[in-house]
């Protein structure tokens, strides 16, 4: 694909089944280059594949649909331009939405009481005076915040002291549109975040999760709590290490004796020990207790979007990393072995079940997603989102290989190529986390390097979720040791083949692939040119500068200076003579802006061929859940540089667009002189000196 063609992106969420099963209700959100926003809108869609999809709202971005249990209505989130999302409810049968709510910072996802007549959400409550709440007060007027916590902001949020999230309980409106709607009533509040909420099946009592014990500043632990919808009766649930979400009930046991939840079952003594511990299948009594493992936390690790913990027919439906895949399972919940509804070369994002009907929303290598229909012996493709894109025959296959890493240890990934025979220069690219995974996935950004002349490589080293929790725990205090063997192993396994040019590769990825690729420039001159986004350059300025600094350096590097120094790319990046490219968001809380610029700046007074491109406005997430434009920007800005230092014939665009903002005009080449160490190495491999000729 191309970087326009993001605008041909479908992205189907987690469907909701109606209670008969007859149908399927999913959010489809596109991005609007020339508006510069996104758009989403409710999709309505027969599981028996009788007729295509069609659309079921028109509203501006439509989100979070979930059926009544009476199957009467529809409830889900919609927000207008510039506005916040809010509740509303729209008829089955015929008729208008109403607007159900007008939360000053929005609402969260809807949840149906079991007699269909109420509402339960959480929603952020700012403190008076703050974000808006007062016309003639702005952001920068107001009062100071006095910060005394550890946990004080999140990326993409900003500061959370000062708007904390509350579960709060709506009556449904009668059937007379004109009749007042009713107010929403807070159930909790306090100086902690409440999320999660779920009922039981007697309408009693709200599951939530939230940090209230007395070191949640200091540790990760999630528990369930019990309330009344009167915000009665407050108790905790689990007193445990845990790190609970996504509570359920099981909606066929009235009693509501059980609460299932996602968690990671033991975070240790400190409640800290997060490296790579993984998220499964629990449950405790509701009544309070222990948890109980429902599957082995060594092995089994979710990964899908479901916002709840499915619980229908006696099983429990959920979403298992699985080796880059992410498998749909059915664990019955009274004994049995798991089912895996869906395994293979693909990645499972959400699930629904109504009227014995399971539908789950299903991505692979060229579609963000569609919806497969589930019954006895039978998966149905009900949906065709991922056409528009799939027409422009510009989406590239991936192909699965292993190498083997120095220690004989076996390293899995993928290598996508585009058409032809080559030899094409090469991406190395790394992902983010450590602890996520490379996968059967449209990546857009894969697509957009093949289709500009680019054959990329993609592993899951040592560090990487989908392969047990021994895999992802192997990089803890030791990050940059086996980690990078497996990467370089799995890079010199792929130009065995040739179609791929050895003597013309490229390194480039974010966050964690940030890391690994400041690192790995810092250890060799193999590369062409490298890209280092938003990375986790230095582990002692991030303890006091990222959102998660105070636990997550100290877990991932640990506390000796030298172990620290060890692992740090900042620390040897004046070894670095290779063209580097940084990019950064202004805004990032995850890995601070200093990481970026402190490795740029490294690098320039050194003379190393150096550009740092900034985002304004944005957080971490910039390539997955930026501005549009931004997101069409960044593409644009990585295929200038892999132009500029790895051209290809299709890469003409970004051949064409070589000035940069304080770059160098096309012609001009770089300096061959780069200091390391004060002393100019004299290098001519740091540079590409391209004639005019060739730009073209």
């Amino acid at each position: 694909m191309r970087p326009t063609d993001l605008s041909l992106l479908r992205v189907p969420g987690v469907p909701a089944v109606s209670p008969d099963g007859q149908a399927a209700v999913v959010a489809v959100t596109r991005l609007d280059l020339d508006a510069d926003e996104y758009r989403s809108r409710l999709w309505t869609v027969p599981t028996d594949g009788s007729t295509p999809p069609r659309p079921l709202t028109q509203g501006h971005r439509d989100s979070a649909p979930v059926f009544s249990p009476d199957g009467r209505w529809l409830a889900y989130l919609s927000a207008e331009p510039k506005g916040r999302p809010q509740l509303h409810v729209l008829p089955v049968g015929g008729g208008t939405a109403r607007a159900l709510t007008d939360h000053h910072l929005g609402a969260g996802a809807p949840v149906w009481s079991p007699d269909s007549r109420r509402l339960a959400y959480v929603a952020r409550v700012p403190e008076p005076g703050r974000y808006g709440t007062e016309e003639e007060v702005g952001a920068g007027g107001e009062a100071p915040r006095l910060i005394t916590t550890l946990k004080y902001r999140a990326d993409d949020l900003g500061f959370t002291n000062d708007r904390r999230s509350h579960v709060f309980v709506l009556d449904l409106p009668g059937d007379d549109d004109g009749a007042p709607l009713p107010e929403p009533f807070q159930v909790t509040d306090g100086d902690a975040d409440d999320q999660d909420v779920a009922w039981s099946p007697d309408g009693t009592e709200l599951a939530f999760v939230s940090a209230r014990h007395e070191s949640a500043d200091r540790d990760l632990v999630a528990d369930v709590y019990a309330v009344r919808p009167d915000g009665t009766g407050l108790r905790r649930v689990t007193e445990s290490r845990a790190g609970c979400s996504r509570p359920a009930f099981d909606p066929d046991d009235l009693s509501g004796s059980t609460i299932y939840v996602t968690a990671v079952p033991d975070l240790g003594e400190s409640g800290r020990d997060f490296v790579a511990r993984q998220a499964t299948l629990c449950r405790v009594s509701a009544a309070g207790g222990p948890l109980e493992v429902l599957l082995d936390p060594e092995e089994h690790q979710r990964g899908d979007e479901t916002p709840t913990t499915v619980i229908a027919d006696g099983a429990a439906f959920l979403g298992v990393e699985r080796r880059g895949s992410v498998e749909l399972l059915r664990v019955p919940l009274r004994g049995g072995q798991p089912e895996a509804l869906v395994d293979g070369p693909y990645t499972v994002r959400g699930v629904g079940i109504g009227g014995g009907v399971v539908v789950a929303t299903v991505a692979h290598d060229r579609s963000a997603g569609e919806l497969i229909a589930i019954t006895p012996g039978r998966r149905r493709l009900i949906s065709g989102f991922g056409a528009p894109l799939q027409r422009t025959g510009r989406l590239h296959r991936m192909r699965e290989r292993t190498a083997t890493a120095p220690d004989g240890y076996p390293v899995h990934g993928w290598v996508t190529t585009p058409p032809g025979p080559g030899p094409h220069p090469v991406l190395l690219t790394v992902h983010g986390g450590p602890f996520s995974q490379y996968g059967w996935t449209l990546f857009d950004e894969t697509q957009a390097y093949v289709e500009a002349g680019y054959a990329v490589v993609q592993c899951n080293p040592r560090g990487s979720s989908g392969y047990g929790q021994a895999h992802g725990r192997a990089v803890q205090q030791r990050m940059g040791t086996v980690d990078a063997d497996d990467v370089v192993a799995f890079l010199d396994a792929a130009l065995e083949d040739p179609a791929l040019d050895a003597g013309r590769v490229g390194v480039m990825g974010g966050s964690y692939g940030g890391f690994m690729t400041t690192l790995l420039l810092g250890r060799t001159d193999r590369f062409v040119a490298g890209i280092s986004e938003r990375a986790f350059n230095d582990p002692v300025s991030f303890v006091g500068s990222s959102d998660i600094g105070f636990f997550f350096a100290d877990e991932y590097v640990g506390t000796d200076p030298a172990g620290i120094a060890a692992q740090s790319p900042l620390a040897h990046s004046y070894k670095i003579r290779t063209p580097t490219l940084v990019i950064h968001s202004e805004e990032d809380w995850r890995c601070p802006l200093e990481q970026g610029t402190r490795l740029y700046v490294e690098l320039k007074r050194r003379g190393v061929p150096t550009e740092l491109l900034l985002f304004p406005g944005e957080g971490h997430e910039l390539s997955r859940s930026g501005r549009p434009k931004h997101r069409l920007a960044r593409l644009e800005h990585v295929l200038r540089w892999w132009a500029r230092w790895l051209p290809t014939a299709q890469n003409a665009a970004g051949l064409a667009e070589l000035t940069a903002a304080g770059g160098r005009g096309a012609g001009e080449a770089e300096p061959v002189d780069v200091a390391v160490d004060g002393e100019a190495t004299g290098r001519r491999s740091d540079t590409i000196a391209v004639p005019a000729t060739r730009l073209r």
